[in-house]
């Protein structure tokens, strides 16, 4: 009768610690905009326009639940796990399908009914204004930079404390049993301390188990986030602002980052092709002489003579200084300044130029020579990316990677560059493949099955762009 009643005891404790484990498990209630929020960012913001109101890769979603209101609830419900199981059978999936295909929504199935609700509540309410302000807060001007996931480590804290009082009052009800049949059976016994308890060998083998299994789950999460930095976005020695040049006067990508067309790399072009523009334009819309002067300090060039500076690598930092802040108070002056203040402002600009053309790992303050950018993409040394191959002859818009760079005054990590990410998009971009010579002779089978009807595209996926050597040496 004691042991059954003692297991009971322990059945129920181990009960109460399973509930409660799963209590603390359980979603947030349903239309919660906060949760959806960061629901919304690491599923859907990648193709999806944050402000809910324009197309970008994918709809705007905003009235999304309206659109669907017609039809069951479920079936929006299975149209976000796995929209093209239904593109084939429901109106409005076949509706949606006719409009945006050839591009294929990613599918979501480990979503819960209150994972969708919580989107779909943060979609609404973002489209309409009325989200919390915690919630609203990171969409909208990119230069706000972008919104980091919510950290679930004090939960996960909280669970092992409780797991592990739990664990305490287990190890001390068997310990007690183990007594209490031993004095039943007639045996010599004697209870044992907690401190003994505490370093019994099972509870120091659950303790290292348990170590090892914390340990292995950090080393995999650090290793496979290493080098991600989705929304990085650090202060350029040179304001240079995209959506003055990109949005604005609609300069084509490709200008200033030619080499995109034609090598592996798409490299930060030289000062010299800032100088295309800006032998003309000599003071900004935005920041007058300020920025410019820098680009003219490290290529040599002197704006007030309209002519590149001889010898200009063997001045003095006193001769550079001279020329410049000459051409910065000119120019203030015919701003309508004192000349006090523009001596003032000439003196204030130019130290802003001396810091922007310092080297910040060795501290060299020369100022000719190259502006030193500080990179945001990057991807792994073991990683093979070739910009050509996707601009070129993929002819992918640069904005399918890179976001809307034309409304970037700041640039920042548009993706996440992770594999999986890539491979998505292997997955799901159509092959110009029809008057394409290169692949006759080894797709035959393709061209049959499209002429046929039996085959409606060829993705990347189909020639080969998921084989592993092809983007890893």
């Amino acid at each position: 009768m004691i042991f059954k009643s003692l297991t009971s005891r322990v059945l129920l404790i181990a009960t109460l610690m399973f509930g409660t484990v799963a209590m603390f498990g359980q979603g947030a209630a349903k239309g919660d905009d906060k949760a959806g929020k960061t629901l919304f960012q690491n599923n859907c913001a990648s193709c999806h326009n944050k402000n809910m109101k324009q197309d970008l890769t994918g709809p705007a979603l905003g009235g999304v639940e309206e659109r669907w209101a017609a039809y069951p609830r479920t079936d929006l419900y299975k149209w976000i796990r796995n929209s093209q199981s239904m593109v084939n059978s429901h109106p409005r999936a076949k509706e949606l399908w006719a409009k945006w295909q050839p591009t294929v929504m990613n599918s979501f199935n480990a979503l819960s009914d209150q994972d969708i609700d919580n989107i779909l509540t943060y979609i609404q309410c973002m489209y309409d204004g009325s989200c919390d302000p915690a919630a609203a807060g990171v969409v909208g001007i990119a230069a706000a930079g972008p919104e980091k996931p919510k950290s679930n480590t004090l939960l996960f804290i909280l669970l092992a404390g409780i797991l592990g009082i739990f664990a305490v009052v287990l190890a001390r009800i068997l310990s007690n049993l183990n007594y209490m049949l031993a004095v039943k059976d007639g045996q010599a016994a004697q209870r044992q301390s907690m401190k003994q308890i505490l370093l019994s060998k099972g509870v120091i083998a659950f303790v290292l188990f348990a170590a090892v299994v914390l340990g292995g789950y950090t080393t995999v999460n650090k290793a496979v986030a290493l080098g991600r930095q989705q929304g990085y976005q650090p202060e350029q020695p040179i304001k240079f602002s995209h959506v003055t040049h990109a949005g604005v006067h609609k300069i084509n990508c490709n200008y200033c980052h030619d080499s995109a067309r034609r090598s592996k790399h798409s490299s930060i072009p030289g000062g010299n092709t800032c100088m295309n523009c800006h032998r003309a334009i000599k003071v900004g819309s935005k920041y007058g002489t300020a920025e410019l002067t820098k680009i003219y300090a490290s290529v040599g060039y002197d704006p007030k003579a309209d002519k590149y500076i001889e010898n200009y690598e063997n001045l003095s930092e006193a001769q550079i200084q001279s020329k410049f802040t000459a051409w910065i108070e000119d120019n203030a002056i015919q701003a309508g300044k004192s000349p006090d203040a523009a001596i003032k402002e000439g003196a204030e600009q130019w130290e802003a130029i001396k810091e922007s053309l310092t080297d910040a790992k060795t501290g060299d303050s020369k100022i000719q020579g190259p502006v030193e950018w500080v990179r945001i993409h990057n991807l792994p040394d073991h990683v093979y990316f070739n910009h050509s191959q996707h601009v070129s002859v993929g002819k992918v818009e640069c904005q399918t990677c890179h976001g809307k760079v034309e409304e970037m005054e700041l640039l920042q990590q548009h993706a996440p560059l992770s594999m999986g990410w890539c491979i998505n998009c292997h997955r799901q971009t159509e092959v110009k493949f029809a008057d394409n010579g290169y692949y006759n002779s080894y797709y035959a089978k393709y061209h049959r099955e499209l002429q046929e009807g039996t085959r409606k595209k060829v993705t990347v996926e189909d020639v080969g762009g998921l084989e592993c050597q092809k983007c890893h040496y």
